[in-house]
Parts: structure tokens; sequence; C-alpha cells
């Protein structure tokens, strides 16, 4: 049931797919993966190769479920085909950059826990151009992702303008993981410098989302899902979403996340869209996750998502292993990172105990590049040329 408008209510969260998710129960879209049939993996995969054919979210729960699992290689083939068909044999390449560690949230499973005893740090300016130097020394990046803590007092919408005019020089794709924003500030960023923002709703299930939230401004579960409406809303070129692998059952929230891709697709058709699939990965918090998705069902969640999205940019962060990524590269992936810091000024000074997780990928970007290489594929640092401006 579509929720009625509540004035208090929208002046705080705004409206957007916080209105109408509850149409969509968390149990049945886990009964849609687990009723699924033989006879039904075979209806899909045939629909998906029809000239035209658009899968639904219905079909996209089949592809995932272990009735599908038996046609992991035909999917493969699949995902191969729409991928380079789409993106030809390229790989897009990224960096992260962290500004800042201080978080007020109180996430269970986070390294920036609120109440995680450590040092916390939010670079000044000058610490900050000192990374983009450090960054261009290591490789040609082009696309750079700044993220920070949620600590809006510190690294707010004024800071982050600042930041984003002390990068523009270095890098000419800048996009931001940050606390979710007004459409407001999000628009005013755009003139600064802002091409992209990267936001993880952590997990679609509105019930279990707030044990794993308890404090903090991200407790608010409407405010962030919202969050992407107001992203929409401001015009920014390319959003970023997925859900943290691990927090509750990963089917659940691959359908969910394919439902809300959907939802942003037709209502904000002018934005690109790109989607993660990140697994719960050792933290300070020491938070185990409540189930794990093995590198298989990783890759088959993969191969369905290319087969429901021809379209959509799919990324593998550093935090998986260098031989899986490898194998995925040709197979349904389109943007990695490489040689990441994961904790703020890592890339003039390191020091692992500010980690926000840890990373697994290792490989410096020359490395990855020589891997990519050897698979018969590119890797892309850029795409925007000086002849265009």
């Amino acid at each position: 049931m579509i929720k009625h408008s509540d004035p208090d209510r929208d002046h705080i969260f705004g409206r957007g797919y916080a209105d109408i998710i509850d149409q969509y129960p968390w149990d049945d879209q886990i009964a849609l993966v687990e009723n699924a049939k033989e006879e039904d993996v075979d209806r899909v995969l045939k629909s998906a190769v029809k000239p035209g054919y658009r899968l639904s979210p219905e079909d996209f729960a089949v592809l995932i479920s272990e009735a599908a699992a038996p046609r992991i290689e035909e999917m493969a083939r699949l995902s191969r085909h729409f991928t380079a068909e789409r993106f030809g044999k390229t790989i897009s390449m990224y960096i992260p950059m962290y500004v800042g560690n201080a978080c007020t949230n109180k996430c269970v499973y986070c390294g920036f826990n609120h109440d995680n005893k450590f040092e916390r740090v939010v670079l000044p300016l000058d610490r900050i151009e000192e990374e983009c130097k450090a960054i261009r020394r290591l490789a040609p990046f082009e696309n750079l992702l700044i993220v920070a803590g949620e600590y809006p007092s510190l690294c707010g919408v004024d800071y982050l303008e600042k930041v984003l005019k002390t990068c523009r020089p270095y890098f000419h794709n800048l996009t931001i993981e940050v606390q979710p924003m007004r459409s407001s500030e999000y628009e005013r960023l755009t003139h600064a410098g802002l091409n992209g923002v990267v936001c993880f709703q952590e997990t679609y299930n509105r019930e279990s989302y707030k044990k794993y939230h308890p404090k903090g401004m991200k407790s608010h579960f409407d405010w962030r899902l919202n969050g992407f409406d107001r992203m929409g809303e401001a015009g920014v070129h390319k959003i970023g979403m997925g859900a943290l692998l691990g927090l509750e059952d990963w089917r659940g929230d691959a359908v969910m996340l394919a439902r809300h891709l959907r939802y942003l697709q037709k209502k904000y058709w002018k934005s690109r869209f790109s989607v993660n699939f990140p697994r719960m990965r050792p933290s300070e918090s020491g938070f185990k996750p409540k189930s794990v998705i093995s590198d298989r069902q990783l890759a088959q969640l993969t191969f369905a998502f290319r087969i429901f999205d021809h379209d959509v940019d799919i990324s593998y962060s550093t935090r998986e292993n260098p031989e899986f990524r490898n194998n995925m590269a040709t197979l349904g992936v389109t943007s990695m990172s490489a040689g990441s810091r994961t904790e703020p000024g890592g890339y003039t000074h390191s020091d692992e105990e500010l980690e926000q997780f840890e990373v697994c990928d290792s490989r410096t970007p020359a490395q990855v590049d020589d891997a990519i290489s050897r698979i018969g594929y590119q890797t892309v640092y850029k795409d925007w040329d000086a002849i265009f401006d």
C-alpha cells in the first residue's frame, strides 16, 4: 500500500522510493527466489535473448535462485555477450580517496563506528592536495571516488565543496560517497565539479535495518532510501547504489536492489546508474555476517544482474581477491578500483589502524593493468578528453 502524505514526515525525509517500498514485502521477495523452478529458469533465459525484451525484477529473482545455479555457465556466456555488446572489452578504472573517518553513526558492522576507539581524522585541504598528487603518481586515474564518514558538521556540504574544487585540477570525474544530503546540496556540489554519488542502502529489510544502525542519522531508513531520489532531482550525472551483502539474506537484498534500480531508471532517466555488490569484510567492529555469499553465488548474482540490465555499470572494489576479479573482468564487470587505501591520507601516510575495511586485492594499478591486458581486455582511466571542452 502506498503511504499517504504526511507534511511533517515529508519535510524531514522528502518523498521517494521509501513511500512505495512496502508494496514489496521482504518475505515475498525471498519467496520469489525460493519458489523458482527449472521451467521458470528456462523461460527467463529464453526471454533474455529475445530482441527488445527487458527482464522484470521477478525474472531477475529466478536467475539468482538455486534452480538457476546449474545454468551458471550459460548465464556467464550471456553476461559476457551483453557486456561486450554495450561496453566492449574494457574495464574502467577508479580509485577511492578517504578524506575523513569521523562519523556520528553507530553502525554495528563498520570500522568507522562512532564508539570505536581510534584516532579520528578529517583531512585539511593541503593534505587532500598531497593525496591527489600521490594518486597521480600511481597511475593516470581520472575517476576519483571521494569517501568520508558521515559527520555533517565536519564533512558537510561546505567542506565537500572545497574538497571537490581542490581535487578538480587533478581529476576530471569526481564521485562522492558520504552522508545522504538534501537535493539542493547535491545540486550545489554539481556546480563545484561533482559528477556522481555512491550510496549503499546496506539492507532493504526495513525491520532489520534499525538493529544494524541504532544511532545517528543513518538510523532513519526513509531518509537514506529517499536519498537516491534527491540525487535524481538534483540532476546528478551518475548514481551508484548497492546493498552490503551479509547483513541479511543476500538474495532478498538483490531483488530489492533490482526493483529500486528500475524505479530510478524510469523516474530519473537522464542519470546513469551503477551497482556494486560489496561483501562483508573484516573491520575494527569485529562484526560477523549473518549470511555468507560464496564466490560462485556472487558470480551468479553478477551474471543475473547483467542479463537483467545490459546498460548498468557493474563495479568490483578491492574487497574482492585478485583471482576472482581477474575471472569476472570478462564476464560482466565493467569498472574496478586498484591500489586502494581505505584510511584518510593513506596514499601519503599509511596507517592501517584507520582503515574502514581490510583490502583483499593489494595489487598496484600497474599489476592490475597487466593482469587485465593478459586476458585480452583494456583498462580505461578516463571517459573525458579536452577536445570536448
